[in-house]
């Protein structure tokens, strides 16, 4: 059983009546539902001690599922220093919607992460562009959205090292929206969907995505190397 953190910083739902209405269990209670089908789940949010990433919490997830969007400046530095340790050990990091803008996702990146947005509520088309990739296992050849925030190019990240998704809107923009990362030892994916006033996680094929991103990420039973001095063999 893959055991799965989602955090989220929780603000919207507590101010926001459209945000409320769309995701009354909060974007957390809405996604552990989801992958609670599958994994065991916990959640933790940023007004928690310690956002709710202690080093016990951390020690025992798999994979770590990421939404933030206007408190990204009010998560602590040695939390994040925290996860991204985590992250080079081993744990799986899915970094969802707005949470490319997070303190994690830009440290992993190394880069502003950057891009163009629009929120007018039109549609959106999610181009499977790798399709024998484990991510898009069930899914097929798009996801079409109804509503969903344009996200536009360019995208200031690394080249990814696997590009899963790329969505056009109709402004004619594209964007890469689902990008795998390796850091270390550990696995990351990037997935755009998830505005907090539309139903992308109610879509099926966006929570099949999400639910097969966390089987990808989840660290596998390869012995890690390990680091520092060595003797080398001649010296035993």
């Amino acid at each position: 059983m893959i055991n799965v953190t989602i955090w989220n910083e929780f603000r919207h739902e507590k101010t926001d009546e459209a945000v409320q209405k769309m995701y009354p269990k909060g974007i957390h209670g809405q996604l552990a539902t989801v992958i609670g089908e599958e994994c065991s789940v916990k959640t933790a949010t940023l007004d928690e001690p310690e956002h709710g990433l202690t080093e016990k919490v951390l020690e025992e997830t798999d994979v770590l599922l990421w939404w933030g969007h206007i408190a990204h400046d009010e998560v602590d530095d040695a939390i994040v220093q925290r996860v991204h340790d985590r992250v080079l050990q081993g744990m799986g990091l899915v970094v969802l919607h707005s949470g490319h803008l997070s303190k994690i996702f830009r440290k992993l990146m190394g880069t502003s992460c950057d891009l163009k947005w629009r929120e007018d509520g039109k549609s959106a088309r999610l181009w499977n562009v790798n399709p024998s990739h484990p991510i898009v296992a069930g899914v097929g050849e798009f996801i079409d959205l109804e509503h969903e925030e344009m996200y536009g190019e360019h995208f200031d990240i690394p080249a990814p090292d696997e590009l899963i998704f790329v969505s056009g809107y109709p402004g004619s923009e594209v964007f890469r929206s689902g990008c795998v990362f390796r850091r270390g030892n550990g696995k990351i994916f990037y997935f755009q969907p998830g505005h907090e006033t539309y139903n992308s996680y109610y879509n099926e094929k966006v929570q099949r995505v999400i639910k097969n991103a966390v089987h990808f990420c989840a660290p596998t039973e390869n012995i890690y190397p390990t680091y520092g001095h060595y003797e080398g063999e001649d010296n035993k």
